[in-house]
């Protein structure tokens, strides 16, 4: 029951992000969102597991460096920030959407990267889970609650988390968890500064509460409390904690509909059951 508990918790607040996400960038430049983001989590990651954690975690050497890097490259600077700037030209609903099809992505790539052939399970798996994609996007692209643009910008940014879920995989890291995460979107920060500060639209962008409201609810309890959630779950067990992935489309989707206003039709519960079967169908080996 504890575990239960727990898992709908991450599920909600993880899906959560897509619509606090929309609401800070009424008021400010999706670049300076994010930035301030990455900044102020990465801090508060690495205070904790430097001084609270048990057991602390050492400081990045060597190679550890170049890792963390690459690692940050992929999944903050490139995917955090494609997702914030689709946020613009995509419903908050397909960006939950979105995220549960990234173990989709994640089987193509490792394929590729490992040189191995498919199974027929998971190639079935992802043309079913991204031909629910499809469907779910159909009907808000002709309503301009999407666009090509969004979705081209807001994939590009799956397959570049997709990639860095193949390259965590392949490293034997050294550091803590908690160490990693901070690390990794500190640095992803640092290297996003630059293009914010020259191509962020300052004079438009306003720091009020509304910015602050949603930046505070991305940095501690999507950014912090989900992903400590998470760990603890994949400590428990790894293959039952990807279930939970499961729930925030749903969860995005209610909340999208509620606090934004999107629509709903018969295609989002339709694409939707198709990407969570697609999903399914694709880890049945691991799920069984």
């Amino acid at each position: 029951m504890k575990n239960i508990i727990i898992g709908i918790f991450f599920a909600m607040l993880w899906a959560s992000a897509s619509v606090a996400t929309k609401f800070g960038i009424r008021s400010a430049d999706p670049l300076i969102l994010a930035n301030v983001r990455f900044l102020v989590a990465g801090v508060l990651m690495l205070g904790f597991a430097y001084t609270l954690a048990r057991p602390k975690s050492h400081l990045p050497q060597g190679k550890e460096w170049k890792q963390l890097f690459i690692f940050s490259l992929l999944n903050t600077t490139i995917y955090l920030s494609a997702f914030v700037l689709s946020m613009r030209e995509v419903s908050a609903g397909i960006g939950s959407l979105s995220t549960a099809t990234g173990p989709l992505f994640v089987i193509v790539l490792s394929a590729i990267w490992l040189q191995r052939s498919l199974r027929w399970d998971e190639a079935f798996g992802v043309v079913l889970g991204l031909s629910g994609a499809a469907l779910a996007t159909w009907p808000l692209l002709q309503n301009s609650h999407a666009s090509l643009k969004g979705l081209a910008i807001l994939m590009g940014g799956i397959v570049s988390v997709s990639a860095a879920s193949v390259y965590y995989a392949r490293v034997d890291w050294k550091l803590s968890n908690v160490a990693i995460n901070g690390w990794q979107v500190l640095l992803g920060g640092f290297m996003l500064l630059p293009f914010t500060l020259y191509f962020a639209d300052w004079d438009h962008s306003h720091l009020d509460i509304q910015f602050w409201a949603s930046a505070g609810w991305l940095i501690v309890p999507v950014s912090v409390i989900s992903l400590q959630l998470w760990f603890y779950l994949l400590r428990q067990d790894a293959v039952k904690a990807s279930l939970w992935l499961f729930l925030c489309p749903i969860f995005g989707f209610t909340y999208s509909h509620l606090l934004l206003q999107e629509p709903l039709s018969w295609h989002t519960f339709v694409g939707t059951g198709l990407v969570i079967s697609g999903l399914y169908v694709a880890q049945r080996k691991k799920f069984a």
